[in-house]
């Protein structure tokens, strides 16, 4: 834990005010307790600046006592990214106002502790569209997205949370502010600093606000799809994108026993088709009309049925229905909990690769673990695939914990070996930091410890995170 003296509480206590800060038991346990109660962390001091002034004045005083500091959001992460660790924890939980919208520049400045929902219903409000979406946006912060440089089910038509922005606000660990808070487009002066910012975790700087882009509102067109092989649900995919080109917006693939796992877990979830398959597809196509939507997508299923990709196709007739579609996909992390102990991971592969992945993978973690089930489910739209190896069903006995690190470590393998990434989403927080030092070419770990060197060479922005140094 990190030891606080006089001369910096004192001075903390001044520049925040008494709704800036906090040293009670139960704000401190909160501030270290992650959002799904994986690795809970300490912290003797919780900052909550409410301005840039006041965040800037914050971390030079850090950097004047040598002071670490973890950089947090809605603490949503799955990587011990942004719980702390005995350090002071700087909460952007104040920081919420949206500062500008510029509909016929079509962006959005907002501050980096608002949920992401305040972008997405001020976007709305404008008459225009935030894309970014997942089942955490209600809690998930902008400033915790963009550090984490966070995905989501929109990706195949919109990008990452990096592609999504036009300029950032940071505090750098000196304490300076570098206002990058352009709405430009097009700007070839030098290095682009905000993809810096992006991704790092906040390990190079404090982010308070962020110019992002918006987008005109679109109609939607959703279906639920059943397929046999995983090779059907990429050629499928292709099927559907040489239909709709770039408006498919989503093209999650869901394992049969995934639905099963929902099914006893959250009350009242109706399995939309039921089959003996053992795939299923959630896929959504947006447009500018929504009878635009339903006949492409309609057309493109048609298309999938008779070349025999798909084996049944439901197109939702309503909001109310799609909706219901989607809280199944978006229910299965949180119902691998009826599995009892679940070994998660998030990777990417390129597409074309999901299929041999998939099998590959599975035959080597059944070789460790024959009882092991397999559920694989995510975004084959971008290759993003979230890989659990859960403990077998009615198991009187623990089995996975004692082959946890083994079936990581074949995971990863495989991943890499198919030319992919042991991190897709979710980032490198802690949890991946030695793993993806040991994997990675040595050379972009030595650029990335001289960038941090260069930029926090006190090493008080959100250490061990990232890249060790």
């Amino acid at each position: 834990m990190t030891e606080l003296t006089p001369a910096f509480l004192d001075g903390a206590k001044a520049l925040l005010g008494p709704k800036g800060w906090s040293m009670e038991a139960d704000a401190l346990k909160q501030a270290a307790s992650p959002w799904r109660g994986t690795w809970p962390g300490e912290t003797p001091f919780l900052a909550m600046p409410g301005s840039t002034d006041e965040a800037a004045s914050l971390v030079r005083l850090c950097a004047q006592h040598r002071i670490a500091m973890v950089p947090q959001g809605g603490n949503t992460g799955l990587v011990d990214g942004g719980t702390p660790h005995g350090e002071i924890t700087v909460s952007m939980r104040r920081m919420t106002r949206v500062r500008a919208v510029d509909t016929l520049n079509n962006s959005l400045t907002i501050e980096a502790g608002a949920p992401l929902v305040n972008a997405q219903n001020a976007a709305d409000e404008a008459n225009r569209l935030f894309p970014l979406s997942l089942g955490s946006e209600g809690q998930a912060t902008i400033g915790g997205l963009i550090s984490t440089n966070a995905g989501g089910v929109a990706v195949l038509r919109y990008g990452m949370m990096r592609d999504l922005i036009l300029g950032l606000e940071v505090v750098l660990p000196s304490g300076e502010v570098w206002d990058g808070l352009s709405g430009l487009r097009k700007n070839n002066t030098g290095y682009d600093l905000k993809h810096l910012f992006a991704g790092a975790e906040g390990t190079l700087g404090l982010i308070t606000a962020a110019t992002l882009k918006l987008f005109p509102k679109v109609a939607k067109a959703t279906a639920w799809v059943i397929c046999k092989t995983p090779q059907d649900v990429v050629d499928l995919l292709a099927l559907t994108r040489d239909h709709a080109g770039d408006t498919v917006t989503s093209f999650e693939i869901i394992p049969a026993n995934a639905i099963e796992m929902v099914q006893k877990d959250v009350p009242d979830t109706r399995d939309p088709a039921p089959s003996a398959l053992p795939w299923r597809v959630l896929v959504e196509v947006s447009m500018a009309r929504e009878d635009q939507a339903r006949d492409t997508l309609m057309s493109a299923l048609s298309d999938a049925l008779e070349r025999g990709l798909a084996d049944n196709a439901i197109i939702a007739e309503s909001g109310q229905q799609a909706a219901s579609f989607w809280h199944i996909r978006e229910t299965i992390p949180l119902s691998k909990r009826a599995y009892g102990t679940a070994i998660n991971h998030d990777v990417s592969v390129p597409v074309s690769a999901i299929p041999e992945f998939l099998d590959a993978t599975e035959k080597k973690i059944h070789a460790v673990v024959s009882e092991a089930d397999i559920v694989a489910f995510g975004h084959v739209g971008d290759g993003n695939l979230h890989y659990s190896a859960c403990e077998p069903k009615g198991a009187s006995d623990p089995i996975l914990s004692n082959h946890a690190d083994e079936i990581t470590r074949i995971v990863h393998e495989q991943a890499m070996a198919f030319g992919g990434s042991i991190s897709a989403e979710h980032g490198v927080g802690r949890l991946k930091r030695d793993e993806l030092a040991r994997i990675r070419p040595p050379a972009a770990t030595e650029t990335m410890r001289a960038i941090k060197a260069a930029l926090d060479p006190l090493g008080i922005m959100n250490p061990g995170r990232v890249v060790s140094v």
